[in-house]
């Protein structure tokens, strides 16, 4: 065992990996209800270098490699362990940001940079990159959006990874690639950035798009060692609006009109639950759900750089006059709830989670859908959870937008007390038994986390046997976190078997 640990040592440098229980105890469990189970050591690498030199000895000896980049807690168990002896490949020491170019609205940067450090850079350049809802402020942009994590802003979603677009990835057979643009040309940055290339067209290389085998992977085909992000001008006006309902299917036409029209920048609803634990993240703020609306639609209107506050007063009047032909009446206020406390929190980050703030845990459920059919998923999420026990007033509902309206993400977020005895097991029953009642009714899992992957793949077998074989071309020894999504554990790690010897 210790010779193996010499082994990484001289791949990553002795001080950048670690096998003490309280460095292992970090990446054990997470906040998820997938079993714990403790990895065997974890590899800092600092460069793409060093990924490639610990994938090649993992395939050497049989070791699985759990890729992570984000700090601090997580919450869908894609970074616990499967199978036993992993290693994990920690890779936030890779945080710079190599290139920021403002003309062609463009970042270059490494998987360990996070959304405060990003958003700074870019708004020295009069940019932002479009976030996720309220991410902590460890999370990794990268990792995010590998993820396919919804984005605020649906008519600068061209598809659903975005604003991913070129990146560079270690194959889990050790193999270079860059994707997309920059796959047409020399496997080096600077040399492209020189002949003007910008790898800003995620097709390719020729008519495949590899950067999809990544996104939405867990980690199961590769490490990706740079990313590619398009940005946006940052507002010099915004302002946000809000429409009222009592009850859902009052916005979906007007959400969707406004998604085809392109109209305004975020555009978001919440039911009163989610809305009032998420202003509550913000300290010295608390919200009575009671006072909120029942459903609250949020449409963020910006103008940049000319003429940006006739920009936004034009928007106002034509969001104002759609509403109007839908029965809704746009406000600059919502009832309940400080606007600026809103403003903050669709803009910024978070130090600690903010979704274990009211109760200290909590789980969601996650899927894709269109719009006019969240409703019905909604009263089925009420139904499963009063059937265990649950109040279903307390389901918080989140809606986002995405692929310029085509899809939209649909989150369930029910928190809880772990501290209660028997209360997570509970909770793991529910969660199950509401994301099989989901997929039954047509919910499309397009992220299927730990317990969630089975019954997906199992619904489409074609589609399961397709990505097999895909694996077994880009790691054929299944060690890029083996036991996720359809992809099952390989043979047994090196590490185990001198641990037995």
């Amino acid at each position: 065992m210790n010779h193996m640990i010499e082994e990484l040592a001289a791949l990553v440098g002795r001080d950048n990996v670690a096998a003490d229980p309280a460095s292992l105890e970090a990446y054990a469990q997470d906040e998820s209800f997938v079993p714990r189970l403790t990895p065997w050591a974890v590899a800092r690498p600092g460069s793409a270098e060093e990924v490639q030199r610990v994938v090649a000895w993992a395939n050497e000896t049989a070791t699985p490699l759990v890729p992570v980049s984000s700090g601090g807690q997580h919450f869908h168990g894609d970074t616990v362990p499967s199978t036993p002896g992993a290693v994990m490949l920690d890779l936030r020491r890779m945080d710079k940001i190599l290139r920021v170019d403002r003309r062609n609205r463009m970042a270059v940067i490494e998987p360990g940079v996070t959304y405060p450090q990003l958003q700074a850079a870019l708004a020295a350049e009069g940019m932002r990159v479009t976030p996720p809802l309220l991410p902590r402020a460890d999370k990794s942009v990268v990792a995010s959006l590998l993820e396919r994590q919804p984005t605020l802003i649906p008519r600068y979603n061209f598809h659903l990874p975005e604003p991913l677009r070129s990146c560079g990835v270690v194959w889990g057979n050790g193999e270079t690639m860059f994707t997309g643009e920059a796959g047409t040309g020399p496997e080096s940055l600077e040399a492209q950035w020189q002949a003007g290339g910008v790898q800003a067209d995620p097709k390719g290389p020729a008519q495949t798009d590899f950067f999809r085998l990544l996104t939405g992977a867990q980690g199961t085909m590769g490490v990706v060692t740079w990313a590619a992000v398009k940005c946006e001008l940052l507002p010099a006006a915004h302002e946000y609006l809000f429409a009222a309902a009592a009850e859902l299917d009052e916005l979906v036409d007007f959400t969707y009109r406004l998604d085809r029209l392109r109209l305004g920048d975020e555009v978001l609803i919440f039911n009163d639950s989610y809305l009032a634990r998420l202003l509550a993240s913000r300290d010295g703020v608390t919200v009575d759900p009671d006072a909120l609306p029942a459903w609250t639609l949020v449409l963020g209107l910006g103008g940049r750089e000319y003429f940006a506050a006739e920009r936004v007063a034009v928007q106002k009047k034509d969001s104002e006059v759609l509403a109007g032909e839908f029965g809704l009446t746009l406000q600059s206020s919502i009832a309940g709830a400080a606007t600026a406390d809103i403003a903050a929190a669709l803009a910024g980050c978070c130090k600690t989670p903010w979704k274990l703030a009211a109760e200290g845990a909590c789980a969601d459920v996650l899927f894709v859908t269109t719009l006019e059919e969240a409703p019905a998923f909604t009263e089925i999420a009420h139904i499963v959870a009063d059937g265990h026990g649950y109040a279903a007033e307390d389901v918080g509902v989140y809606i986002q937008p995405q692929h310029q309206g085509v899809t939209h993400h649909v989150e369930f977020s029910l928190p809880y007390d772990a501290s209660v005895a028997g209360t997570r097991e509970d909770m793991s029953d529910l969660s199950d038994d509401l994301a099989a009642n989901l997929m039954a009714a047509g919910a499309y899992f397009s992220r299927p986390y730990g317990p969630w992957a089975q019954p997906v793949y199992n619904r489409d077998a074609a589609a399961r046997d397709a990505l097999r074989k895909i694996k077994a071309i880009f790691d054929p020894a299944g060690i890029m976190n083996p036991g996720k999504l359809c992809f099952g554990a390989p043979v047994a790690p090196r590490a185990l078997a001198e641990k037995e010897a």
